[in-house]
């Protein structure tokens, strides 16, 4: 019982990371383009991170039960992935770089199911189709996605603003300004809404993960009958874990990752109101529909191209290539940066639990 009280502090830690980390991905845009002040902005986003976090459980489903053999994991093996997350959720915040949470936590957790089986690689699920023919695994839904979406969000964002520039060519610009200061909204409304959706829920299936291999273990054999709840003799996400992790998503977002937000909002490319509308509604778009078949997007990857091809469309030298290329050495870094990290966590753990 203590051990899980850990994992869901450690849970818990990580999920209020993920919101203040990536408090970014959902106004960067509104920010920089001066349409609301950034606790104005922070403000919206958390309302609407709450709110999706209570939009289906498809996500969590894929990290709980999609990615790895949870029969072959322990609660130490979830900590041990979670404190990978965090270590690096922690260090790129410092940095000022707006890395992949979720690549952290599923980097983490590859790591730390790989450490408890003794190296044995086939407890990692690559590919796997249903009964349904449905597919599942870690080259469908993580690892194709991340190098698809972020192409997708610069081409899609690019072609959207190209459109935009076509049907807006005779509109003068004060105008402009002024409708899509208020498009600009719905769009960072909306990309609240889809952070909160996908990001969420992906440490909901990690605390569904630990209630099902505790349960499996014989954790809460002994507990009050008034904690019942905590038994889970099957894979599943409960309300009351949906709402804890909303809560938590929701303040942390409030709080603010003040230096990813001045990385994306300000120092990547300078952005108006209708490049921020474009933007915001391109990443809002394609994280919904990954959040729909249950892919664990990195919401990060998606806004930040979203916001270069927005921005390329200017010129080419408008996006401060420099600044990408920091922010595309983090991406590639963190699924083995994290793995390592939860291989050694678990390890580290194995000699006390």
């Amino acid at each position: 019982m203590t051990l899980f009280l850990l994992v869901l502090f450690a849970a818990l830690v990580f999920e209020y990371i993920n919101g203040f980390h990536d408090a970014a991905n959902a106004i960067a845009t509104v920010v920089s383009t001066k349409v609301l002040t950034p606790r104005q902005a922070l403000a919206m986003a958390a309302f609407f991170n709450l709110a999706g976090a209570m939009w289906g459980t498809a996500v969590a489903t894929t990290i709980g039960r999609g990615l790895v053999d949870m029969h072959a994991l322990t609660m130490g093996t979830v900590l041990a992935a979670l404190i990978g997350a965090i270590v690096w959720g922690l260090f790129t915040w410092w940095l000022g770089l707006p890395s992949s949470s979720s690549h952290a936590l599923v980097g983490g957790l590859c790591g730390a199911a790989v450490g408890t089986s003794a190296g044995d690689w086939h407890v990692l699920h690559w590919s796997v189709t249903d009964a349904a023919g449905h597919h599942s695994g870690l080259w469908p839904k993580v690892v194709l996605p991340m190098f698809v979406s972020p192409l997708v969000g610069f081409v899609v964002g690019g072609l959207f603003m190209l459109f935009l520039y076509a049907v807006l060519r005779k509109v003068r610009p004060r105008v402009i300004n002024l409708i899509f200061g208020k498009l600009q909204l719905v769009s960072a409304s909306w990309m609240g809404f889809s952070h909160g959706s996908n990001d969420a829920q992906k440490t909901m299936g990690i605390i569904a993960l630990a209630l099902f291999t505790g349960t499996q273990a014989g954790a809460f054999d002994n507990i009050p009958s008034w904690m019942e709840f905590l038994h889970t003799p099957e894979f599943k996400v409960a309300r009351w874990v949906m709402v804890l992790c909303a809560l938590t998503m929701a303040a942390g977002t409030a709080a603010g990752g003040w230096r990813i937000i001045k990385t994306m909002g300000h120092k990547m490319v300078k952005l108006q109101p209708v490049h921020g509308f474009a933007a915001g509604t391109t990443a809002a778009i394609i994280i919904q529909a990954a959040t729909h078949v249950g892919v664990p997007l990195s919401t990060t990857h998606v806004i930040s191209t979203s916001i270069m091809g927005v921005g390329a469309t200017k010129r080419l030298s408008a996006v401060k290539w420099g600044v990408v290329s920091r922010i595309l050495w983090a991406w590639v870094l963190t699924l083995p940066v994290t793995a390592l990290l939860g291989w050694c966590s678990q390890r580290l753990l194995s000699m006390w639990l």
